[in-house]
Order: structure tokens, then sequence, then C-alpha cells
């Protein structure tokens, strides 16, 4: 059951229950939607399935309809993403054809109706062409727009622009574009089975049935079994700190309905890990969330090594609970990270070993890096300030449309 409003004054930054309360009050008998291609897996849903009740509860009715697709449509739609953030893709007529079907069929099935709808991410982007008269739509995109493959954005463009905003999670992953854009930075529920508090025993039992022995410090990464997750960089890290520190390194990753990708990097990652019984791979299902919770407050240190992050909502758990995390220096990771005060921003193995080694040497560091990282997100990055950013953004489009 999810927390009713009132439960976060004491954990949400002062006034901040309030002042929701007020913006409520202006949006309240609103309808709003939400159109994404996964109800389960990633940090779109996760964020999806905590905002709904709380917007529910502040008089503004909230839907989620879900895009369905075909495997063709779902390899299209990864290859959008590579593409999107930098990566070459070779994407073929018969793949955006079927993109543009597949968006029309779920188009005819999908209700479409509410005063404002956020559709998230390409998948569902060509959703525009059915937008019911009168209903603001803002296009929510998680990912890094910063430097695309031309031919993919210039397909994805004139889609975009038809919408009567757009909404970045960070200012440097913005294109160009005629609408108004607006940034909101993604967040976590620390009331979720993911976030919440854990007692010892029960971080024990999990780690026990996922035989990880806690007799050695742990080095945790947590994320989809992803290239720009670079599991493979986490590994080289980890065996570079072997060399002066006897540790244990879990890669814990999943899959998510519409990354077909994964299964592939883990055989990759399986194959360079070899036999080494102090690395413990984990495969994980969508709904892992105190399994994860465990890990991370099990850890010793925290690492996401992405070499492309959206935003990075594990390293915003991993700060939630107060530990030191080392994270790559791009995406949503360096509006968390601030190098040396809330953690650590690497580009490299040897980079992320070096900063591994000296927590391990420093436990003092350690510990005060973790509190000043759980401050941090209290005030920037919990759900209770997501809503509040969306409340706004919905009531000024309402504004504009009356």
């Amino acid at each position: 059951m999810a927390p009713m409003l009132a439960e976060y004054t004491d954990v949400a930054p002062t006034g901040t229950v309030e002042f929701l309360r007020r913006l409520g009050e202006m949006a309240e008998g609103r309808t709003m939607l939400h159109v994404n291609s996964t109800r389960y897996g990633g940090g779109v849903a996760e964020i999806l399935h905590r905002l709904l009740p709380l917007m529910d509860e502040l008089g503004v009715k909230t839907r989620w309809e879900v895009l369905t697709g075909t495997d063709l449509f779902y390899r299209t739609t990864k290859s959008f993403h590579n593409a999107l953030q930098g990566t070459k893709q070779r994407l073929t007529k018969e793949m955006f054809d079927a993109y543009i079907e597949c968006n029309r069929e779920n188009a005819k099935r999908l209700n479409l109706d509410a005063d404002v709808a956020l559709i998230h991410d390409p998948q569902p982007a060509p959703l525009i062409d059915s937008r019911p008269s009168g209903a603001k739509w803002m296009w929510r995109c998680h990912i890094d727009l910063s430097t695309p493959q031309r031919s993919v954005w210039q397909f994805l463009r004139p889609y975009i622009i038809r919408y009567d905003a757009a909404v970045f999670s960070l200012p440097k992953f913005t294109q160009r574009l005629p609408i108004p854009q607006f940034l909101v930075y993604p967040s976590i529920d620390p009331f979720s089975d993911k976030n919440r508090e854990l007692p010892d025993e029960q971080v024990g039992a999990v780690l026990d049935r996922l035989e990880i022995p806690r007799d050695k410090p742990i080095l945790l990464q947590v994320s989809r079994f992803d290239r720009f997750k670079d599991p493979v960089g986490v590994v080289e890290a980890y065996r570079i700190v072997k060399k002066s520190h006897d540790c244990r390194l879990v890669l814990a990753g999943g899959s998510a309905d519409d990354d077909p990708e994964g299964a592939e990097v883990l055989a990759e990652v399986r194959e360079v890990v070899g036999v080494d019984p102090d690395v413990h791979l984990l495969l994980l299902p969508p709904t892992a969330n105190i399994e994860i919770n465990a890990l991370q407050r099990a850890a010793a240190v925290v690492l996401q090594k992405s070499t492309r992050e959206g935003f990075g909502l594990t390293v915003t758990e991993a700060m939630w609970k107060g530990k030191a995390v080392i994270g790559g220096e791009t995406g949503g990771i360096t509006a968390q990270i601030i190098h040396g005060k809330t953690g650590y921003t690497v580009n490299s193995p040897e980079g992320a070993a070096f900063y591994i080694r000296r927590l391990f040497n420093d436990p003092d560091l350690m510990g005060a890096i973790g509190r000043r990282a759980k401050e941090y997100a209290r005030h920037r990055f919990l759900i209770t300030r997501q809503l509040q950013d969306y409340l706004g953004v919905m009531i000024h489009l309402s504004r504009q449309a009356a």
C-alpha cells in the first residue's frame, strides 16, 4: 500500500508537504495521463508506481497507459535509445515502419483522454498524432540527447515539436526546439521497498538467500546489463583493488520488457569474469526491490560507472542509504555527486579503483561522504520534489489552455 502524503512530513525538507497541498488545491479536478513502454523494469516505471497515488491524493485524477509492441518494435526503440545517446546504429526502413505502425495500433487501443499528458521517451512519441482536442501534451525525455545520431533525431524531431512542451532531466540533455522546455530531476520514494529502512537481520537474511557472504567488504553495482552501464569496466576496477584489498564484487542486474540486449551483455560480462568466487553476478527480476535495498545497505562502496546515463537513480538510492558512491562522470550522475563531497566521479576503471582504495583506507572519510550524500538526496531527489515540479508544470500549461 502506497504511503499517504502526511507520512513524508518528517522525511522531506520542512514545509514540503504543506506546499504540495497548496499546489493540489490549484490543480484539483484536473486529469493527467502518463504513457510509457513498460510497467516494470527501469526508473520511469518505478517512479510512476509511486507518483500516481500521491497525485490522486492531491485531487489530480491520474492514469497510466503502457505501450505494447512486437519484438521488432522493441529492437527498433532500443536502437533509437542507443542512437539518441550517441552510439551509431543501423536502422532500416522496415524498422521505422514497424515503429510508426505500432504507435498507430496503440493509439486505437489506449485511452488517451486527459487534460494533461506526459508521454515518456521515444517509444510512444508518435502518439501525438492522436492527441485529443484541447489536451496539453508534454514529451518527457529521460535520456541524454546532447549528441544524437542525426538521422534518428531528424526522424523523431517532427513529432516532438508538435508537443506543447518538453521535459528533460538535465539542461545539457536538450536540443533546440521551438516549444517550451522544463527541467525536472527524477526521484526516489523513501518509503518504497527499495528505499525504506531495513533491520540488519533482514539485510543478513537476504544476503544469505542470495549466497553473498559478508566476510569481506562488498563493492556493488546495481543496473541493467547494458553496455552504457560499463559492467566490464567495473570488473576491471575490482581487479585493480583486489591486488591490495581483499573484497567482493556484486553485479546485480536485471532486464526490462523494452530492452532486448540484456542477455547478450550479461554473457559478455560472464566471459570477462571467468571463474572468480569473489565476483557474484545476480540476475534479478524487476520486482526484486527488497533484495536491491539489502544489497545497497550491505555494500561498503556502491558504483555506477556508466559511460552514458540518463539520470542514474541507483546513485540516488545508494546516497539515500548513506553510502559513498563512485559514478561515471556523465549524465545525471554529475547532478548528484559533487566530487569529493557527496561521492566521486570517474572516467576510467583506474580512477574508480583509486577512489575505492582511498575509501577503504579511510573509514571516517567514507562515513562523512555518506552522511553528506544522504542530506543532498533529501533536499533534491525525493519524490515529493518531483511531484511538486510536475504539479507546477501542469498548472502552468492548464492556465495557458484556459
